[in-house]
């Protein structure tokens, strides 16, 4: 039974892959923080995402090895907060490099997350992998660092591959339920200025990329994993009311998305910031998208429950 590895996969994401490759007849082994009992073909290994203990053994002869551990960007960015999400990623990066290094039959390939967010707020131009300029601060950094801590890593037999990934939509989990509750609530109009730009991806699209990048040697390097039709927040908050049939929607000025952030201890970042995201090498590849246009993905995601 070939063997998939998932660092960090008790999440919205891992769980979606989790589920995919299980369904594939792929036996999935999952390091997570927490000790979690094993089901049918999904094995759990406690670590702590920054030392050698004996859940190296389980990346030997792997097919793959997904790394997604990292603390939420969804908390306020305080000092303790910003070390977390710095240090979850980067010692997560770190330590997996040196435990392929210990490997007799490493693993066929890597394939590390990253985040969209590299990019500059634009609203402006269309950000692909080969043309999209970078972006300054805290968010930016950190994505910055991610990488070249990745790209530090030495491992020859092990492709490696990142993945700069836009906000994904599901069904269980993700940003859809919070935005969808806002709707339901008669507060799904535009969020600060509307213009800005929205990059997302499906889930059924997510991991089929994931699978494509295991299955593809000739990919490496890094792609942006977003549909190819990013829209405003406007253009969002219309199509979630839409979907959902609900008419009225209340728009949301700046200054009191940073009044509603700062009680539920978050960042308005992650809504007014333009991410203006396009897959240009995943195109180049011939990759199809299931869900190409947000309308297509909300009546998937959301239609079956009304």
């Amino acid at each position: 039974m070939k063997k998939i590895v998932i660092a960090g996969g008790t999440g919205f994401l891992g769980q979606s892959l989790r589920a995919f490759f299980e369904q594939k007849g792929y036996q999935v082994v999952i390091l997570s923080r927490t000790p979690l009992s094993d089901q049918a073909n999904v094995k759990y290994h406690e670590w702590d995402g920054k030392h050698l203990w004996n859940w190296t053994g389980t990346l030997e002869d792997a097919e793959a090895l997904i790394n997604l551990t990292g603390k939420s960007v969804d908390c306020r960015y305080n000092a303790a907060n910003k070390k977390l999400i710095y240090d979850s990623r980067l010692d997560a990066t770190k330590v997996l490099g040196l435990a392929i290094g210990k490997c007799v039959k490493p693993p066929k390939v890597w394939i590390n997350a990253a985040s969209a967010t590299i990019y500059r707020h634009a609203v402006d131009k269309q950000m692909d992998e080969i043309t999209g300029e970078l972006g300054t601060g805290f968010s930016v950094d950190v994505c910055r660092k991610w990488e070249e801590t990745f790209q530090e890593q030495l491992v020859p037999e092990t492709r490696k591959v990142v993945l700069r990934i836009a906000i994904v939509l599901g069904k269980n989990g993700g940003a859809l339920q919070p935005l969808k509750k806002l709707v339901q609530f008669g507060l799904g109009g535009k969020q600060g200025p509307g213009t800005q730009f929205f990059s997302w991806i499906h889930e059924a699209d997510f991991v089929q990329i994931v699978d494509r990048v295991i299955q593809d040697p000739s990919l490496c390097g890094h792609y942006n994993v977003a549909a190819p039709q990013p829209v405003t927040n406007a253009d969002l908050m219309k199509s979630l009311r839409n979907t959902l049939h609900i008419p009225i929607g209340i728009p949301m000025p700046g200054w009191l998305l940073k009044l509603g952030a700062l009680m539920i201890n978050t960042e308005t970042e992650l809504i007014l910031k333009s991410r203006n995201v396009i897959p240009a090498k995943l195109s180049e590849a011939g990759y199809k998208f299931k869900f190409a246009t947000l309308k297509d993905a909300l009546n998937d995601l959301l239609c079956a429950k009304q």
